[in-house]
């Protein structure tokens, strides 16, 4: 019959996959116009056509009348294609209803690690998403969706099974941190910071051909003939170098005070001589 799930079809959850979704909007799909004149005879391949075509997600709108997106999924647990292709739906970015669609299918039949592997990645969608529901339209985010079936219990008006939390998976299950992208930016940030306030001093240099401070260490050492290591020679070249500019600068500092002390003497005498000349010339 046409709305028996395909035969050979595996368990989800230990139930027949269509049995995810609740019996009433089962029920009101299979006699909705939309799966007896658009749904029949979908496979696979044919159903991307008619999903390219969906404009909002959502679950049952006005009097309980199930949306296109609703029925595609049901038609996707009907035929239970295979997981590579429910991952290449997904990767689709082209087609944003397509990947929503593929998403829901994902978090209601993959296992929980498979489920934040695949969908985490899609928080950097920050696509608009029109939902339709019993209220009307609204619209939604790629993003916010895919955060309500990692965190929500009913979506699209399906009951979705239930997920451990992230940490027991990732100490049960070995499933690696998540990485996000404001994270990462900040910890750039901060490593950018830390690098402008303590920039770092080239003081060792491991062993090894082709280092151009080795080469300049081991080309001093030659010169001075101290038989000093790579990585000593390397760090008195740098003090030394270091010491040298201090003491250029305090010479420097040296010069511009005896300037200015030589100013002052020079300043004070004319005073004096000025003082000494009006005392004269006074009747």
């Amino acid at each position: 019959m046409a709305n028996t799930t395909i035969r050979g079809a595996k368990a989800i959850h230990g139930a027949n996959p269509q049995n995810l979704v609740e019996e009433i909007i089962r029920l009101r799909i299979w006699e909705s116009a939309y799966w007896k004149e658009e749904c029949f005879g979908l496979t696979a391949v044919s159903l991307i056509d008619k999903a390219i075509k969906v404009t909002a997600i959502g679950g049952v709108y006005d009097n309980a009348k199930p949306t296109p997106f609703i029925s595609l999924l049901l038609k996707l647990l009907q035929i239970q294609p295979e997981k590579e292709i429910l991952v290449e739906y997904l990767l689709v970015e082209e087609f944003k209803y397509l990947r929503a669609l593929a998403a829901l299918y994902i978090r209601i039949t993959f296992s929980p690690r498979e489920v934040h592997e695949l969908l985490e990645p899609l928080f950097n969608d920050y696509r608009k998403l029109r939902v339709l529901g019993r209220s009307g339209f609204s619209l939604t985010y790629m993003d916010e969706f895919i955060d309500e079936l990692l965190t929500e219990d009913r979506v699209c008006d399906i009951i979705l099974p239930r997920m451990p939390k992230r940490a027991i998976l990732e100490e049960t299950e070995g499933l690696s941190p998540r990485k996000s992208k404001l994270m990462e930016a900040m910890q750039d940030d901060e490593s950018d910071t830390s690098e402008r306030r303590f920039p770092k001093r080239p003081l060792s240099v491991q062993s090894g051909e082709g280092s151009h401070s080795q080469s300049r260490s081991r080309s001093r050492n030659g010169r001075s003939g101290v038989g000093v290591g790579v990585g000593v020679g390397a760090r008195v070249g740098v003090e030394a170098e270091a010491k040298a500019k201090a003491k250029a600068v305090r010479g420097r500092d040296l010069r511009w005070a005896l300037m200015r002390t030589g100013i002052g003497i020079s300043l004070g005498a004319l005073l004096v001589l000025v003082l000494v000349l009006a005392h004269v010339l006074q009747p």
